[in-house]
Parts: structure tokens; C-alpha cells; sequence
């Protein structure tokens, strides 16, 4: 494609800069741009992978992939619909739940709780919560007034392991002296910290039984938790539940994560290919630094140029020389910017956590951002799109100066030399 004198030639002009101190400035700035581009969108990209990633785990670390609801918000017949559901290939796993919302005192400190009334068994199938145990242990949570808490709720609370909370139902007890809210003692026997600020705050697990008797639903559940085998195929297989149940039961709902979480996850989704637009700006006002340290490059070459026309060199040679020069910026900023961003993606929590630490300033606040730490997911995919689109625009940049350089006209140069 190229041949070896334009290669040659090019290098030459290229290193030649450096006689040139104006074109090399204007040279390192195109450079300096490519590079800060490409890292910084890799980097943003990584960051945006791994916190949709990570928050996408764990939610379902204390969701389920389908949820069924009654519209009367009891299922009395949980048991018989569980039973007709585990036929379904697509289905891994079902447990019944009661869903709900409660309050949760301790010595004068209260804190509004999200209330997940569980079976044993089925708590300790919810790996992310199972494995991030710091205190206690699930195995004590059979008794029927046992508590598993958040961390980050314990610490509001002022609550140790083996202490006792007060949780409140938000439905109340018809007495002689008048409607009495619905309170019960629990001793907390695990504490949980599974590293999503809403959850370590909020979430609460209870007995299945306790839970029933305690929020009024009796012999039945609020909701039933359903794990498939693919988090992605969660749309066809609530369909297919859906269909299923509803001949005998028309006012389930059913609903899959995606479904429940939609606002959350489009809004991640936008912002992005938000991101990705915003940022690619940057290597396209490098890119303009490329054009006009190319025009440079050929107003101070002009002699040459008509040398090498006069020689016998082609316009096409002549525009490959140029063109070279142009893409030699911009592949070696690209590549540079391209392991300058993956380095520090791969180390970007340890690089935040040295910045906090020197400032003292908390960079990444997990009350706004919901995640403990800060996350990030290299996708190659994602790293080689921003590294084509990065050479497509250097090489775009650098073709109208070389075609500027091949229509020189040796004669008009040459002239009054």
C-alpha cells in the first residue's frame, strides 16, 4: 500500500519537526489531545460498565429476576403456584416472600427499613447476601424472632450482634383503646454488608412466618421470588408465567427485573452513550491540531514537494507522504492513550482511595452513588470501538493537508528559486 520511499520520506519530515519548534508544539498538542481522549473515554467507559455491572448484581443479590404480585396484594395459594411454576425449564428457583416496608427503633433511634420476610433456606440461597456476612451467622436465623441487618443500619441504630431492634408494621391492631400499631422485639443474629449503600442501610430479612403474622397477611405471601437460567431472557419467561397463571389467577401481576428497575437502568444507558458523545469531542479538537500541524508541515515543505514533483514523484506519492505523517499522530496517541486508560481502569479504586486519602476529600460518596467503592469493568469490546473511531478521525484529519501538499504545483514554487 505504501512504498518504501514514502515511507521513508515521511519519517523523515516527521522527525524533522523538531527543527521546527512551532510545528513541533503544535505537534505535541495534537498529540497530548489524542492521548487524554482516548484515555479519559476508556476510563469514563470502564467506570460506567462497571457501575451498571456492579449495581445490576447486586440488585439482584437481594431481588429476584421475576417477582409475581397479587393485585389484592395477598397470594393466598402461594404453595399451589409454586408448585405449578417448577415445571418451567427456564425456571432455576422459587420461594414465597413478604414484601414490605416497616420501621425499625432502638433506644429512641428509628429508621425507615425495607422488610424481606424470608424461609432459612431460601435466605441462604441469596449468595450475595449468604457470603457477605461480617457478623453472626445465617444458621441462627431459624428462631422465629430473629433479625438479619445492614451494617450501615446496625451503625444508625447503635445495635451490636445479639442486641434486640423494635420493628414496627405499618398495619395496626382494632383494640378498646383505639388502633395500636403492630410492634415485635427481634435479636439481631447476622449482619450483612454487601456493599450497595440502600441496601446496607435499609434492607432487613425476618422468618417467613413472623413476617406472615406480624404485617396481617396470615396463611399467605405478598410476592413470589423467581431465579431463572439467563438474567437476560427475564422478558420471555414472565410472559410465558404470566400466561400460565393467569387463566386461574387474573390478578396476578408478574414482573421481571428489568421491568422493575427500568427508569434506573435506561437512565444508566443513556448517560452512557451521553458520555461517549460528549468525550469524543475532545479527540476531535485534537484531531484539528493534526490538520494544522500538517498545513504547517507543508507550507515549510513546499521546496521539497516540488523537488520531488520535478524528480518524477506522483500526487498520489506525495499524498501518502503527508497522510503518513497525519497518521502517525494519531496512532501513536491513540495506542498510547489507549494503555494510559486501561492501566488506570484496572487500578482506579486503589488510585481513588490515594486521592481521598491526599485530600481528604471523599471522591466517591456512596450515599449518591449507592456502591461502597468505586467499580470498573474494561470491556474490549468497548476499548477497540474507541480505538477505531480515535484512527478513523486522526486519518479523516490528516487527508485534506496531504491533499493539499499533492496539488502543489512544482512550476509556481520552483520559480523564482
Amino acid at each position: 500500500m505504501f512504498l518504501f520511499i514514502e515511507r521513508f520520506i515521511a519519517l523523515r519530515f516527521f522527525f524533522s519537526k523538531r527543527k521546527e519548534k512551532f510545528i513541533s508544539i503544535n505537534t505535541a498538542f495534537a498529540f497530548t489531545g489524542i492521548m487524554l481522549g482516548v484515555a479519559t473515554l476508556i476510563i469514563v467507559m470502564s467506570v460506567m460498565n462497571g457501575f451498571r455491572i456492579e449495581l445490576v448484581k447486586r440488585i439482584l443479590g437481594i431481588n429476584a429476576h421475576i417477582t409475581i404480585f397479587s393485585l389484592e396484594r395477598a397470594i393466598p395459594d402461594y404453595d399451589e403456584l409454586i408448585e405449578d411454576l417448577r415445571q418451567m425449564p427456564e425456571i432455576v428457583s422459587l420461594n414465597p416472600l413478604v414484601d414490605t416496608h416497616g420501621m425499625v427503633t432502638k433506644d429512641g433511634s428509628a429508621a425507615a427499613a425495607l422488610v424481606k420476610g424470608m424461609r432459612k433456606d431460601d435466605l441462604l440461597n441469596k449468595k450475595l447476601v449468604a457470603e457477605n456476612i461480617i457478623l453472626g451467622n445465617l444458621q441462627d436465623f431459624g428462631g422465629k424472632d430473629k433479625i438479619v441487618i445492614g451494617d450501615r443500619l446496625a451503625a444508625k441504630l447503635g445495635v451490636k450482634l445479639g442486641g434486640y431492634v423494635s420493628l414496627v408494621a405499618p398495619n395496626t391492631n382494632k383494640t378498646m383503646m383505639g388502633l395500636i400499631p403492630r410492634i415485635k422485639d427481634y435479636q439481631v443474629v447476622a449482619i450483612f454488608s454487601v456493599g450497595m449503600h440502600e441496601y446496607d442501610s435499609s434492607a432487613i430479612f425476618i422468618p417467613f412466618r413472623t413476617a406472615q403474622l406480624q404485617f396481617g397477611l396470615k396463611n399467605a405471601a405478598s410476592a413470589i421470588e423467581i431465579m431463572t437460567n439467563d438474567v437476560n431472557n427475564t422478558e420471555a419467561v414472565s410472559n410465558k408465567i404470566f400466561q400460565t397463571l393467569y387463566p386461574k389467577n387474573p390478578n396476578i401481576s408478574v414482573n421481571d427485573w428489568q421491568k422493575l428497575n427500568h427508569s434506573f437502568i435506561n437512565a444508566l444507558n443513556v448517560e452512557r452513550n451521553v458520555m461517549f458523545l460528549i468525550l469524543s469531542l475532545i479527540i476531535i479538537v485534537a484531531a484539528f491540531n493534526i490538520i494544522s500541524s500538517l498545513v504547517m508541515l507543508v507550507n515549510d515543505k513546499v521546496k521539497h514537494i516540488a523537488l520531488l514533483r520535478t524528480m518524477g514523484m506522483s500526487q498520489q506519492s506525495v499524498t501518502k507522504i503527508f497522510f503518513i505523517n497525519g497518521a502517525m499522530i494519531g496512532v501513536i496517541g491513540t495506542l498510547v492513550g489507549a494503555l494510559l486508560g486501561t492501566t488506570f481502569a484496572y487500578n482506579i479504586d486503589a488510585i481513588k482511595r490515594f486521592l481521598e486519602k491526599l485530600t481528604g476529600v471523599t471522591l466517591f460518596d456512596p450515599i449518591i452513588y449507592f456502591l461502597t467503592d468505586l467499580p470498573a469493568e474494561v470491556n474490549l469490546i468497548t476499548v477497540s470501538l474507541i480505538v477505531i473511531v480515535s484512527l478513523l478521525i486522526c486519518f479523516i484529519a490528516a487527508i485534506y493537508p496531504a491533499r493539499k501538499a499533492a496539488k502543489l504545483e512544482p512550476a509556481e514554487v520552483l520559480r523564482y528559486e
